[in-house]
């Protein structure tokens, strides 16, 4: 019954981070297209909130509950897939933190603008499409670790014999 719900949260929060991070880029975008600020300061109001809300949370339940699957399942943290899905995650991580950021600039800048009745300043178009630079790869790792989530390849990230050799012949060598 653990491995289920552990499963079952594990899947969800992976479904809210693909979910949410594509929702947030296609409301952002379609905000930003728009070129209305009041309209780019709403949604970006709503989207902070939204990733604070659902990407924060699944961002810390994940590494939880995928660890407590592998303890449970019985994985070696050091399987191909599992690495990789790490290795993903940290960049996901390094790339979703400055986006929150850009998030909430972007939602000044527009609120500003849309106080004043002017259009949107150089430092928005700017930082949006930074922004969209930073979501491209972003979500390029969180579909890459469901991938990885769901087919478990085999990937070998070294071959534990030649590294045993290996150590071997150095203790002869010194």
């Amino acid at each position: 019954m653990l491995y289920f719900v552990l499963k079952y949260l594990h899947v969800v929060g992976a479904a809210v981070l693909l979910g949410t991070g594509s929702g947030i880029a296609f409301f952002m975008l379609a905000a930003h297209l728009g070129g209305k600020p009041s309209v780019i300061a709403g949604v970006a109001r709503i989207v902070v909130i939204a990733d604070f809300i659902f990407t924060a949370t699944a961002v810390v339940a994940q590494p939880i509950t995928g660890s407590l699957l592998v303890l449970h399942v019985g994985y070696s943290f050091w399987e191909g897939w599992i690495v990789w899905s790490m290795v993903l995650y940290v960049i996901t991580g390094a790339l979703w933190l400055p986006v929150v950021w850009m998030q909430m600039r972007l939602r000044d800048l527009a609120s500003i603008a849309a106080t004043k009745g002017s259009s949107l300043p150089p430092e928005y178009h700017r930082i949006f499409w930074l922004w969209f630079a930073f979501g491209i790869p972003a979500f390029i790792a969180v579909a890459a670790i469901v991938w990885l989530m769901i087919a478990k390849p085999q990937l070998a990230l070294f071959d534990v014999g030649v590294i045993a050799e290996l150590s071997w012949t150095l203790k002869s060598v010194a």
